[in-house]
């Protein structure tokens, strides 16, 4: 598919300065660089991306924005989540899918936006949704922290949890546990029906966003991809995040 036929394609980058578990992790320094400019230079360099945008309710980011000539806006801080902002300035700026790239994941790649868009291009499925997975490393297989994914056969999302899932009973070894990376891309319709629809108990109970989605009957296309993330929510996630980056 060329540039002049292929959806137009935002990007929208939620980077809350108030992070709970992490406060002002977004401004973090790892390996000399902001976290904020990791992601938003992998973005950038991703060709399918038509314009990159930070949602931000901070002075300070909008700020750092500034300094770098990186396009950003100003969210309302009453806005719940990553998922509101990213729905917030997808009303300013008209396109036919939104990706949602977490301000968290300073591994991202131009890879994981190639793959996170593929279904979107792929005969025989009308997909709406679409996010990313890679097989678990034998540690986050029983981490709550490392969020699993089950797929059916044609790449649609079964279930996410926190949990070890699926549950190898027998212990046959012969299971694939699949971590789920959290991007995401939405066609127009399906990210205003995600933010019309009340909060959904098992999104409540997990702690996933994406739950509302599947439990509304909203399918879900889970892409492979080869690259792992660590999205950073700790001191630790940093210090592993950096030593990775700076071997880059």
């Amino acid at each position: 598919m060329t540039a002049a036929t292929r959806p137009s394609t935002l990007a929208v980058i939620p980077a809350r300065l108030a992070s709970t578990r992490l406060p002002r992790k977004v401004v973090r320094d790892i390996a000399g660089k902001p976290m904020l400019q990791w992601i938003v230079e992998a973005a950038l360099a991703a060709p399918q991306l038509d314009r990159v945008v930070i949602a931000t309710d901070s002075d300070e980011v909008m700020a750092l924005a500034a300094g770098h000539g990186w396009d950003a806006m100003l969210t309302s801080p009453d806005l719940g989540s990553g998922s509101d902002r990213v729905h917030a300035v997808s009303h300013r700026i008209p396109s036919e899918i939104v990706v949602n790239i977490q301000g968290d994941e300073p591994m991202l790649l131009p890879a994981h936006i190639d793959a996170l868009l593929a279904p979107f291009e792929r005969p025989g499925i009308d997909a709406q949704v679409t996010t990313l997975w890679t097989p678990c490393t034998p540690e986050e297989i029983a981490d709550p922290n490392a969020v699993k994914v089950v797929l059916a056969e044609d790449g649609r999302a079964l279930y996410f949890s926190r949990s070890t899932i699926p549950f190898d009973r027998d212990r046959s070894g012969h299971i694939v546990y699949r971590k789920h990376l959290g991007l995401y891309a939405y066609r127009r319709a399906a990210l205003e029906r995600f933010a019309s629809l009340p909060p959904h108990p098992l999104e409540i109970a997990e702690r996933l966003e994406q739950l509302r989605l599947l439990a509304y009957n909203i399918p879900i296309y889970v892409e492979q991809t080869a690259h792992t993330t660590i999205g950073v929510d700790t001191e630790a996630d940093l210090e592993r995040v950096a030593a990775i980056l700076s071997g880059r």
